[in-house]
């Protein structure tokens, strides 16, 4: 790659991601809208370069060094797998993170209030949540006995996922069938594997690599009637059936307005990483009537958006 020099007062942001740019296209214009509203506008005055490693996490490492060796005043790194990447390839280059796992466990961090270091960004608890979303399905398929678990092994959080919903299964006394997928093919598959388990439903684990492959999952749910649950909104408004986490958009707007101050010339060693809270709750009633599913009143009534 040939480096470009650039103009006087004209800042360098890079930005990483796990997946593909089009599925996340939406996410990403929020951080520009962070960006403009605090002064920075591309092609005026900051420049964004962008990496994607289109669902091959493998490649994060290589792609995030293109970036440190462009110097950047401060790196955006989406998601665990990329936040761990830019770590590890600069100790002095800002980065600002967004991770659904905790950051002082995966050695992001010192500590949630004083970072240290160069690193910062955005908590959200989707990892967290998948107990929480075994049991709205259970609440919305109350004769369930067997629940399909799909994550992604290349994802640091798959274990502690399985971990948890394999604990919040015993009290449910259900059966929980894992099934793992790194790619598009073996996603297809996965979905067949639960059709020969004759699973009743399924869990989608909070993944980069499945948020942006939702529609194909709410199109494999529908074809195999198998109802499922998702980690965000997004997937909802894609066709799935429901869904319970955090807000996406307010997480990219967080990671807009971090990466701002850094611009400005705060240093990520004295911003708090920021716990975002603002959870969701939604169901796709076209959907659950395309699967044939009727839904408690109890569900309706605690749903944060019904999508008629």
């Amino acid at each position: 790659m040939v480096a470009r020099a650039q103009k006087p007062g004209m800042q360098l942001l890079g930005y990483i991601h796990p997946v593909s740019p089009g599925p996340n296209a939406h996410l990403f214009a929020i951080i520009r809208q962070a960006l403009a509203d605090a002064g920075f506008v591309e092609g005026h005055n900051l420049t964004i370069e962008s990496r994607f490693a289109e669902g091959r996490y493998e490649l994060l490492p290589q792609l995030v060094s293109e970036l440190v060796s462009r110097s950047p005043a401060v790196i955006i790194a989406a998601n665990t797998p990329a936040a761990l990447a830019a770590k590890a390839a600069s100790t002095v280059i800002p980065i600002v993170f967004s991770t659904a796992d905790d950051p002082v466990t995966l050695g992001l961090v010192a500590s949630i209030a004083r970072p240290g270091g160069n690193v910062t960004g955005v908590h959200y608890f989707n990892t967290q949540l998948a107990a929480k979303q075994l049991g709205l399905l259970r609440e919305l398929l109350p004769t369930a006995v067997r629940f399909g678990l799909l994550v992604n092994s290349s994802n640091t959080n798959a274990k502690a996922v399985k971990d948890e919903v394999t604990d919040a299964a015993i009290p449910l006394n259900v059966t929980i069938d894992v099934v793992e997928a790194n790619n598009d093919g073996e996603i297809e598959a996965a979905f067949a594997v639960l059709a020969t388990k004759r699973a009743d439903a399924l869990v989608v684990a909070a993944d980069p690599l499945f948020y942006g492959r939702r529609v194909q999952l709410a199109k494999l749910a529908t074809r195999y009637a198998l109802p499922a649950i998702y980690n965000n909104r997004d997937y909802v408004e894609a066709g799935g059936l429901i869904s319970y986490g955090t807000s996406l958009k307010e997480v990219y707007r967080l990671l807009g307005s971090y990466a701002t101050r850094v611009l400005k010339g705060e240093k990520p060693a004295d911003l708090p990483v920021v716990q975002s809270i603002n959870f969701e709750f939604l169901i796709n009633l076209p959907t659950t009537r395309a699967l044939g599913l009727v839904v408690p009143p109890s569900l309706l009534a605690r749903a944060d958006e019904v999508i008629e």
